[in-house]
């Protein structure tokens, strides 16, 4: 591919990151089945890929990607012979000068941006929880289905199947994407801050690529949580979802050294912590407290605090954030939340303890869930367990496909053989 050509496919690739979500949505109000925006939107990428490189990019790309992919989809039904309805709709679609101007109606005004509007909007209550969960994801989000699939410890293929259920349930009982009114808002608020929260950890540590942090989505779902508690100034847990996400970003320059490579957090040079964005959180997480109606968010958020409170990592309250851990378990009970408690018992009471804690845990659901190896293979180096510990570090190596993570790995399993080739020769 030439230079030039490379260049297009860049753009065009940004182009889609930015507005593929947002054109699928409104596609998929018009249309009421989201597979065929998707495959619109799809056709007029490839249009895009080819001729933008020879005709040169337009003024307003969101706009041509829009207009094109309506047409695509006005032609598909006029083949097809249905859809009338859909017809006169998607023919009086509005193209805008700027994506705002796309919605239109009372509904989509009670909420100040249009991506957060379209994550109400999909969060619907005819669909189950996790359903819709993982469409908004994979529709507003562009996250891939095994990132999905990852994110909820669920089989690739099983999370494929889910998604393509939930369209079609969709597609036959015409669920409407519309946002509810502004006093309706909080019945789908827990939807809402979890796919934010979910859309944050893929960005702070991507399941797979090159990078282990990819900013824009860490830098979306933030602005996003900010627009959020602004339009819901009394809700405790979005402001504790928002001191979370804060409190975690303030980190990520730490968490990667000079030559890509991963930082960990025992490891990373606090100096360089976000001071003005642990300030901020501190604020929402006080603000939160004062309700005195404490959620899993506000908990998460109390667990960060800790870190981000202590001057060292030897000074960190290891006892206190086993008990937050304690607590989020009986609120939320989860296998990621029993891991991360017995991660915490095992600073607080020793490797012993808590590879004691981790084996009691539910085997099934954390087998493929690479963190689960990577904590006890950690447990059973402070043990001194060299060879057991490179074994897990293995099983760790095989879970994730992020190329950051893979040369950590990689480098504690070489380690811990030089480890037991030192041992053999004493």
């Amino acid at each position: 591919m030439s230079t030039s050509a490379t260049d297009a496919a860049q753009r065009v690739a940004r182009c889609f990151r930015e507005d593929a979500g947002r054109t699928v949505a409104t596609l998929s109000r018009a249309l009421g089945d989201i597979a065929s925006a998707e495959d619109a939107l799809q056709e007029a990428y490839l249009a895009a890929l080819e001729r933008w490189p020879r005709s040169g990019f337009p003024a307003n790309p969101s706009a041509w990607i829009l207009t094109t992919a309506r047409n695509r989809a006005i032609d598909r039904l006029r083949r097809e012979r249905v859809g009338r309805e859909k017809l006169r709709r998607l023919a009086a679609l509005e193209i805008p000068p700027a994506p705002r101007d796309v919605f239109e109606g009372d509904a989509m005004t009670a909420i100040p941006d249009d991506r957060l509007s379209l994550i109400f909007a999909c969060c619907h209550p005819a669909l189950g929880i996790e359903a819709r969960i993982a469409l908004t994801l994979r529709t507003l989000a562009g996250l891939t289905v095994e990132e999905i699939a990852d994110a909820f410890l669920v089989p690739h293929a099983t999370m494929a199947q889910r998604l393509v259920r939930v369209k079609r349930k969709i597609r036959e009982s015409v669920i409407p994407f519309d946002v509810p009114p502004a006093e309706r808002l909080v019945e789908r608020l827990d939807d809402v801050c979890t796919v934010l929260y979910l859309i944050f950890n893929e960005g702070y540590s991507a399941s797979a690529g090159d990078r282990l942090i990819r900013r824009e989505l860490c830098d979306d779902a933030i602005r996003l949580g900010r627009v959020l508690a602004t339009l819901m100034p009394q809700e405790p847990e979005v402001m504790g979802l928002l001191a979370l996400m804060l409190y975690h970003d303030s980190r990520r320059d730490a968490r990667v050294a000079s030559d890509g490579s991963m930082v960990t957090l025992v490891d990373q040079d606090r100096s360089t912590w976000d001071r003005a964005k642990i300030v901020e959180a501190n604020a929402l997480l006080e603000a939160a407290y004062r309700h005195r109606a404490p959620g899993p968010y506000q908990l998460q958020a109390a667990i960060s605090y800790a870190h981000a409170s202590a001057p060292t990592a030897s000074a960190v309250d290891w006892h206190s954030i086993a008990a937050l851990y304690a607590h989020l378990e009986r609120m939320t009970p989860s296998p990621v939340v029993a891991l991360n408690r017995a991660v915490a018992i095992g600073y607080a009471d020793g490797p012993a303890a808590g590879l004691a804690a981790l084996d009691a845990l539910p085997q099934d659901a954390l087998a493929d869930y690479h963190l689960y190896h990577v904590a006890r293979a950690d447990a059973l180096a402070r043990l001194g367990r060299t060879a057991e510990a490179r074994a897990a570090y293995q099983a760790a190596l095989t879970g994730t496909l992020n190329a950051a993570e893979r040369a950590y790995l990689r480098s504690k399993v070489a380690g811990t053989r030089e480890t037991t080739v030192t041992e053999e020769t004493q």
